[in-house]
């Protein structure tokens, strides 16, 4: 059974939390999650001056070690920021080089007409 990491969306329309789930990869978003890992919760409280993370940080290595989990791009940024995944991890995308800004061609110069 292919396992995915994920986040699972809950809560109110303007007042949502996240859980980190490992999940079965051919279900929707909310479905029942094989384990529950931690919550996210974007918003801050009153006081607050960053967002909460709160997860399993054993269960989340086993299920990227041992059960063969693959993140989705939102949680390896997640756990990438928490320190649980290097930056350089084979989940990262892989950089595809420096970017540079197209370099326009010159305009062919119309030749005069002989005379």
């Amino acid at each position: 059974m292919p396992v995915r990491l994920r986040l699972s969306m809950h809560g109110q329309r303007n007042n949502r939390i996240f859980h980190l789930v490992a999940t079965d990869l051919r279900k929707r978003r909310d479905a029942k999650p094989i384990e529950l890992l931690g919550i996210y919760d974007p918003r801050l409280r009153l006081g607050q001056d960053q967002k909460t993370m709160e997860w399993s940080v054993d269960r989340i290595k086993y299920w990227l070690e041992t059960g063969g989990a693959t993140p989705s791009k939102p949680v390896v940024k997640l756990l990438e920021k928490g320190g649980i995944l290097p930056p350089d991890s084979k989940y990262h995308p892989k950089a595809l080089g420096p970017r540079t800004p197209l370099d326009p061609q010159p305009l062919a110069q119309p030749t005069p007409p002989d005379s």
